[in-house]
């Protein structure tokens, strides 16, 4: 397709936009290297874990590295229907969503081959090989299939219906409940026994990466809603469908232990999860058949942009 004329040279960039906004924090806030993130505490740290609170880190790390090894292969499409829709300032945005993602895999992936595993003579990690035993049914539906399939359907169908299924996946279900949940328990298992540092300052960066990814996704959820507000359903039934498997995620996880290791438990997390889903959903209740100033305005307004 042709182009006929560009933004920058005619109407200019309109950086009162919220992902614009969110673009210069991502500038400045984003850039930091996973190779420079010390583990030489970690390693002590971990040879000190007894074998059930290994699994349990496992268990979360191949939650995550996998999680965003998906995100970083499914994403293109996404930012290929804005870019189609001639948005460039969330265009621009988008751009840092791939490079953080994979810079995301690069970490937990680093982390598991020096600390977790370490380096064969050979130079590989030896051990990593069936990672994909902690990956359960619930898993599997959300990141083998409900995410790729939402994000890839925009190739051909790049509709507001199949933009809101999408970002719902991506941006709500997949990063606003499960992977906000998962650093919670990280978190709450590391930080109060002050154990493997270089793993929470890594999650704890990942994180305000991702809390830009969550802020963008609550706005283009917004504006399609303030758009198209006949496409509420969409969005509900995406949100409600996938909502179960997410809580079940966290279930699997908990079922796996009779005595859960670090003290957490199931309901704290159950909790927390709700809790990220409901105040999100409220917010783009309230922006259904809104005007464009007021959801940009509630975003400006908003913590989480």
């Amino acid at each position: 397709m042709s182009h006929t004329a560009f933004a920058t040279t005619t109407r200019g960039l309109n950086r009162d936009l919220p992902p614009m906004r969110l673009y210069e924090k991502a500038k400045k806030l984003g850039i930091w290297n996973p190779s420079e993130i010390d583990l030489t505490r970690d390693k002590q740290d971990w040879a000190g874990f007894s074998d059930e609170e290994k699994d349990l880190c496992l268990l979360l790390l191949s939650m995550f590295v996998a999680g965003e090894e998906a995100v970083t292969l499914d994403l293109l499409p996404l930012i290929q229907a804005i870019a189609e829709e001639g948005r460039i300032e969330e265009e621009m945005y988008l751009t840092t969503f791939l490079f953080e993602e994979a810079k995301h895999t690069d970490f937990f992936r680093r982390f598991m081959d020096e600390v977790v595993f370490l380096p064969s003579p050979r130079g590989r990690g030896e051990g990593g090989e069936g990672l994909t035993r902690y990956h359960g049914d619930n898993y599997r539906q959300l990141f083998y299939h409900a995410l790729p399939e939402a994000l890839n359907a925009l190739r051909s169908d790049p509709s507001p219906a199949s933009q809101i299924r999408a970002s719902v996946t991506y941006n709500m279900i997949v990063e606003g409940v499960l992977a906000e949940t998962g650093y919670q328990a990280f978190f709450t298992m590391l930080e109060r026994n002050d154990l493997l540092p270089g793993l929470r300052k890594g999650i704890s960066l990942l994180k305000q990466d991702e809390s830009r990814h969550i802020a963008y996704g609550v706005y283009l959820l917004s504006r399609l809603m303030a758009e198209h507000p006949d496409e509420w359903d969409s969005l509900q039934m995406q949100m409600n469908t996938l909502l179960p498997f997410a809580i079940g995620v966290i279930g699997d996880a908990f079922a796996r232990y009779e005595v859960v290791p670090f003290g957490l438990k199931e309901e704290d997390f159950v909790n927390y999860a709700m809790g990220q889903f409901s105040k999100r959903f409220e917010r783009l209740e309230k922006a259904r058949g809104a005007s464009l100033d007021d959801v940009n305005r509630a975003a400006k307004e908003s913590d989480e942009a």
